[in-house]
């Protein structure tokens, strides 16, 4: 077991995060009394974007959703994810 140093006290998140930027953790914590956990109920974060797409293509990404039974968006998100997986030899 590492001795460990005093955390000092944040009053903003800010100043806590300029702190972790130039501190080590492993000063600060034990990370051998760790334990493992899950967020099962944890959603990943998204971000809302624009994107234009030709009417044409957008009508025709619909009726592959409607063949499906999903939302178009969706859809839209599981090719893309695909494709990137595939790209990355995933």
């Amino acid at each position: 077991m590492r001795k460990s140093k005093k955390l000092p006290e944040f009053k903003t998140e800010a100043e806590e995060r300029a702190f972790w930027e130039s501190h080590d953790s492993l000063d600060y914590v034990d990370w051998s009394q760790a334990e493992q956990t899950s967020f099962p109920k944890l959603k990943p974060s998204t971000k809302t974007i624009s994107l234009r797409l030709p009417e044409a293509l957008l009508d025709r990404i619909k009726i592959e959703a409607d063949k499906r039974d999903m939302p178009y968006q969706s859809l839209i998100k599981s090719w893309l994810a695909d494709d990137v997986n595939e790209s990355r030899g995933v």
